[in-house]
């Protein structure tokens, strides 16, 4: 019986009781169709921008980023936005593989890039 009134116990059922709290209310949002971040939840919500030239032959320059610190497809689209948000540049992000492929009518400066990443809450891995 004293084994059961340990403190280290108490301890124990406080963590897993956290952690399911914090587990289900990740559950209840992806049910209700929002994710981690995208509810603005997080604070890294960037406002959504719409690149309005999607021809493929207008963007000569590419680059892939591997993107850390995702953990939802609110994430990537977090991300999706602070690229698009750059002057010539035209983002898709894939949370599934963390990559980021960008394609940009200039050549492309990948410290811009990262730093746009980095200012959206995420960050850029070497690959």
């Amino acid at each position: 019986m004293s084994d059961l009134l340990n403190p280290a116990n108490f301890i124990v059922l406080g963590v897993i009781a956290i952690g399911m709290f914090f587990g289900l209310r990740r559950i209840a949002a992806s049910t209700h169709g929002k994710s981690c971040c995208s509810d603005g939840a997080s604070g890294k919500k960037a406002k959504r921008v719409v690149v309005a030239d999607t021809d493929e032959s207008h963007y000569p320059y590419r680059e892939e980023l591997l993107i850390g610190g995702m953990s939802c497809d609110g994430c990537a689209q977090n991300v999706v936005n602070a690229l698009n948000a750059l002057d010539g540049v035209w983002a898709t992000v894939t949370y599934a593989d963390h990559t980021a492929r960008v394609r940009s009518k200039r050549p492309i400066d990948r410290e811009a890039l990262e730093t746009a990443v980095r200012d959206a809450g995420y960050f850029v891995m070497k690959m």
